[in-house]
């Protein structure tokens, strides 16, 4: 499986808790070096939480599912 995929894969386990507050995370891009890029929309987007859910939400369930993640960035 690409990594794209697995990133893909791993997004759509906290999408559905996104989406229940308004929000929703797309996937701009996964660079070979280990960097994935979001863009947070909805609610998400103004949101004053949104770097906490980015780092404390997003980044460690995809670092947790696909290892060679190094970080994850809001594009």
């Amino acid at each position: 499986m690409e990594l794209r995929e697995k990133v893909e894969q791993s997004l759509n386990k906290v999408r559905s808790s996104l989406i229940a507050d308004g929000g929703n995370v797309d996937l701009v891009d996964v660079s070979d070096d280990g960097i994935v890029k979001v863009r947070l929309t909805g609610a998400c987007a103004g949101c004053p939480m949104s770097a906490m859910t980015l780092k404390m939400g997003i980044e460690k369930v995809i670092k947790q599912d696909v290892p060679e993640i190094k970080v994850v960035e809001s594009v």
